[in-house]
């Protein structure tokens, strides 16, 4: 019997080697992994969903698409920051502290001997033994002073439509939204706000029509203060914070001159509404809408724009006279021919039809104003 020796071929090392073969006198070429298909195959690894294919024949890896960054970011305010209800008191609390106060004097006054003699006897008061401004008598002097001070200082009278926003040493302390006589600490910064619907009209404002064309743009603005806290901590301005944003949000959008449609300009006013609206909501600001009123070109290309208009209007003019005329010239030959009044060749016809048009043009010419 004839045994087939095998001799191992060597593998060549390398990270560009060949896969590992068996070769012998009998056989051909065996992959090294068809000896072991009865193990399972490995898991499948889990790719990534997102990824951008490679482009053929170039051995490129696949990259993964990384997600894009947010086009424009609204600004952030202090989270914290938030507008709530500050502790007051009734009015009659603070008249009735500085009422007391004021007697406290009162009686300071009598106690030290310093009452008038005629106010005693129409009081009926004793003069008191030890006459005289003592350290009681300062003291007592101090804490009615104090007390009056504090109730008559905290007095404050809120209106409709008003708002005191309270801060101590540089901290928020809360809003004041009611109506009547209050009280309020005399020691809290107080600042007023209108918290009013209001309507604010711009100053011509820079802006441009689809086409790039300068204009100059008015708008009105309805607006109120919704979140007083973040309205006047939140922005140094926010009257002047409004205004910006309405600038900003012109040099965006659009927007056609006068005459150009209304469907145009509630567009350009929707989109105007719903930036101003994205921009101001987190200082505290709400935005019914930003309507734009009147719209006139810029003066360096005023000049032009009004001759261009005038000439395409006069161009519309003429198209419409045209088109009248054709169909008058076409009207009275077609009922000449049908009726039979003339019998016209074609020489004829074009000379009628010129002679017609002559004198259409030359009577819409003489009623054109």
């Amino acid at each position: 019997m004839t045994t087939t020796s095998t001799t191992p071929t060597p593998e060549p090392e390398g990270p560009g080697r060949a896969a590992r073969l068996i070769r012998n006198e009998s056989t051909t070429e065996i992959p090294v992994h068809l000896l072991f298909r009865d193990q399972p195959d490995p898991e499948p690894v889990p790719l990534a969903p997102a990824v951008v294919g490679s482009r053929q024949g170039t051995g490129e890896q696949p990259r993964v698409r990384r997600p894009a960054a947010a086009a424009r970011r609204s600004p952030q305010v202090d989270p914290d920051l938030a507008e709530r209800p500050a502790g007051v008191l009734p009015g009659a609390a603070g008249v009735l502290a500085g009422v007391c106060g004021a007697a406290g004097c009162a009686a300071a006054t009598w106690w030290a001997g310093l009452l008038p003699p005629l106010a005693a006897q129409a009081l009926r008061l004793p003069v008191p033994a030890g006459a005289g401004l003592g350290p009681a008598q300062w003291a007592a002097y101090a804490g009615a002073g104090a007390v009056g001070l504090f109730g008559f200082g905290g007095l404050a009278r809120g209106r409709t439509g008003r708002a005191w926003v309270l801060g101590l040493f540089g901290r928020y302390r809360g809003t004041v939204r009611r109506t009547g006589l209050l009280w309020v600490n005399p020691l809290l910064l107080r600042r007023r706000v209108d918290v009013r619907l209001r309507h604010w009209r711009s100053e011509p404002m820079p802006a441009a029509d689809a086409s790039g064309v300068g204009l100059r743009v008015v708008v009105l603005v309805a607006w109120r203060v919704r979140d007083t806290a973040r309205a006047v901590l939140g922005v140094e301005d926010h009257e002047t914070y409004l205004r910006e944003c309405v600038e900003a949000a012109l040099a965006r959008v659009p927007v056609e001159p006068v005459g150009a449609g209304r469907a145009s300009t509630d567009a350009a006013a929707e989109a105007l509404t719903r930036m101003v609206v994205a921009d101001t909501a987190p200082i505290g600001l709400e935005v019914f809408s930003v309507r734009p009123v009147r719209v006139e070109y810029a003066p360096e290309v005023a000049a032009v724009m009004q001759r261009r208009r005038v000439a395409a209007l006069d161009a519309r003019h003429r198209a419409s006279v045209l088109t009248s005329v054709v169909d008058s010239v076409e009207d009275t030959v077609t009922r000449l021919t049908v009726r039979g009044l003339v019998d016209l060749d074609d020489y004829e016809r074009k000379a009628l039809v010129k002679d017609l048009t002559v004198a259409f043009c030359s009577g819409r010419g003489e009623q054109a104003p």
